[in-house]
C-alpha cells in the first residue's frame, strides 16, 4: 500500500472540499432553522453532497469518453481551475465570505444550495474526483480506495457541522479565513502537479515523480 499516495489523495481531498471553510456557511444557512433540525439540515447537505460527489466518481471519466475527450486534457484544465479557485481562496475573498454573500442573495434555498453545492461539492472537488480515479491507470480497488478517502473527508465535515457552534465559537470567522488560505497554497501547489501530469499523460512532457523519502525506506 503506497502510504504517500494515500497521503496526496486525502490531502487534496481535504482541500477541495474544506470541511472548515463550511462551518460559517452552515451557521448562516441555519439561522432561520429551528435548533432541533440542525442535525437534520448538516446530515442532509453531506448526503447530497456525497451523491454529487460519488457520481463523477462512478461516471466523469465515462461522460468525458463519451464527449471524445482525453483524460490528459481534462487533467490539465481541471488543473488549470483548481489552480485559480486557489488563487481566489489566497488573494480573493474568502469561501465563507463568498458563499454566504451568495446564501444572501439566493434567500437561504436550504441545504442544497450554498452547503451542500458549492460550499462541500465544490467544482474544484467533483473535478478532483475524476483526475482521482483514472480508468486507465488506477485499479477499480485503487477507485474504492479513494471512495473510501471521500467518505473519510465527508464523516469529518459532517462532524465539523454537528459541532458548528463549538468550533466557530473557537476559531471565528477570521480563523477559517485563514485557514483557507493556507489550503489555498496546498490547492496550488497540488493544482500545478496536476497541469504537469497530464502534460505526461499526453505524452507532450516526460515528468519523473520527485523522489520521495521515508524513515521505512
Amino acid at each position: 500500500m503506497d502510504w504517500t499516495a494515500l497521503t496526496k489523495e486525502l490531502v487534496t481531498l481535504l482541500v477541495v472540499i474544506d470541511p472548515v471553510g463550511s462551518i460559517p456557511v452552515f451557521l448562516f444557512a441555519v439561522q432561520n432553522v429551528p435548533r432541533h433540525l440542525h442535525r437534520r439540515f448538516a446530515l442532509r447537505a453531506v448526503a447530497i453532497a456525497a451523491m454529487v460527489l460519488l457520481s463523477f466518481l462512478v461516471g466523469g471519466q465515462f461522460l468525458l469518453e463519451t464527449l471524445g475527450l482525453r483524460l490528459g486534457s481534462f487533467q490539465i484544465a481541471g488543473g488549470v481551475i483548481l489552480f485559480l479557485f486557489a488563487m481566489t481562496m489566497i488573494f480573493g475573498d474568502s469561501k465563507p465570505s463568498r458563499e454566504i454573500e451568495e446564501a444572501e442573495r439566493d434567500h437561504l434555498a436550504g441545504a442544497v444550495f450554498p452547503l451542500a453545492m458549492p460550499s462541500i461539492a465544490s467544482p474544484g472537488a467533483m473535478l478532483a474526483i475524476v483526475i482521482l480515479t483514472d480508468n486507465n491507470t488506477e485499479s477499480v480497488l485503487d477507485q474504492a480506495v479513494t471512495a473510501g478517502l471521500l467518505i473519510i473527508v465527508l464523516i469529518v465535515t459532517t462532524g465539523l457541522l454537528l459541532a458548528a457552534s463549538f468550533v466557530h465559537r473557537f476559531i471565528g470567522n477570521t480563523g477559517a479565513s485563514v485557514i483557507s488560505r493556507v489550503m489555498g497554497i496546498v490547492l496550488a501547489t497540488i493544482a500545478v502537479d496536476s497541469i504537469l501530469g497530464g502534460f505526461d499523460a499526453l505524452g507532450v512532457l516526460n515528468v519523473a515523480p520527485a523522489p520521495v523519502e521515508t524513515p521505512l525506506g
